[in-house]
């Protein structure tokens, strides 16, 4: 069975070139553009990673988070901030619950690597 992405992320090229990565390697990618946006995915859905940008209109990446780790469904659900933010915002969303991030200048190769580490 394919497992599951939810990738949250305003920018259109970032969804498109993650999502065409990611159904390339066999996952099943669910989108939303924002976090409000993709609370209409948390409703019981089986998701097996996250992978959010922090700054997003209308609810950011660690608000997001903190609402993804107060759902007892996706308690324990891998989360991966995907920005190219700072040090000190990658450390507020670790703390806020996120398992890990990728800098958006990533390499094929990283991206699939984390995942595959927190979901295989």
């Amino acid at each position: 069975m394919k497992k599951t992405i939810l990738l949250v992320d305003d920018e259109v090229i970032s969804r498109t070139i993650l999502t065409f990565i990611l159904q390339r390697e066999g996952y099943q990618v669910l989108t939303a553009i924002d976090g409000l946006d993709a609370q209409g995915h948390l409703q019981g859905k089986s998701i097996d990673l996250i992978i959010t940008d922090l700054n997003m209109p209308n609810m950011d990446g660690i608000t997001l988070i903190g609402e993804i780790r107060i759902r007892d469904a996706y308690k324990y659900t891998p989360i991966v901030l995907f920005t190219s933010e700072s040090e000190w915002q990658k450390k507020k969303a670790i703390e806020a619950g996120a398992n890990g991030s990728i800098d958006k200048s990533f390499q094929t190769k990283q991206i699939l690597t984390t995942i595959k580490a927190m979901i295989n």
